[in-house]
């Protein structure tokens, strides 16, 4: 039986979880929630109010974002019609474990600023977005899986957006379900994965010369 935090567990963080520790190992104290958040495939048969996925949605509105220009935009398909458009742009593969997940949100952004000139920012500040979407999620007991793999043109058309939306992934959330539920080819997969150690994504300074940083010596 999979155990998820509640929005009333106020303590549901505060430790690692089991099932993150037996691949993950901060090689700082970084909070519970960087590693315990995680991206399963496995979905329950269980709706999302409305009320926990606007709180979801809420905790992206409060990203940091350049000039405060906010350009994240959601296309948020929770009814069935609204689902069946998404699956029908969405790539066979994924389509195996997100027919399962009760909301799908394609994450977009405005590549404009408001008066008209472009938003160099605008992927950038919509990830920090997309960032605030999983952690809250995971708060609140919920599991979210990003998608990389759908078709962008077929996407546009059936949603008819404007050349000045862009589109970024397709955003899998609801509850975790169990692993039986997936098909057996994700199985292998379906566990926390690791990260490469911190100072491999440091990159050099040239300084007189030398361009060894700090952690690297270590």
């Amino acid at each position: 039986m999979i155990t998820t935090p509640t929005p009333t567990d106020v303590h549901a963080e505060e430790v690692y979880s089991p099932e993150v520790t037996k691949t993950r190992q901060p090689e700082y104290s970084v909070h519970p929630l960087f590693l315990n958040r995680w991206s399963p495939r496995s979905y329950a048969n269980r709706p999302v109010s409305d009320e926990v996925l606007h709180t979801v949605l809420e905790a992206a509105r409060w990203a940091p974002s350049s000039s405060n220009q906010q350009p994240w935009r959601f296309y948020v398909a929770k009814e069935k019609a609204e689902h069946e458009l998404f699956q029908s742009f969405l790539k066979p593969r994924n389509k195996l474990w997100a027919v399962n997940a009760p909301v799908l949100i394609l994450v977009a952004s405005q590549n404009v600023k408001e008066n008209g000139d472009p938003n160099g920012a605008h992927a950038f500040d919509t990830g920090a977005a997309w960032a605030a979407i999983a952690l809250q999620a995971r708060l609140l007991g919920l599991s979210t899986r990003a998608i990389g793999g759908f078709e962008q043109e077929a996407a546009r058309e059936l949603l008819q957006v404007p050349a000045n939306i862009s589109l970024h992934a397709v955003i899998a959330l609801g509850y975790r379900g169990e692993l039986e539920s997936l098909d057996p080819s994700f199985h292998e997969q379906e566990k926390p994965n690791t990260r490469r150690p911190l100072r491999e994504s440091i990159l050099p300074i040239p300084v007189n010369g030398e361009g060894e940083s700090e952690l690297e010596q270590e």
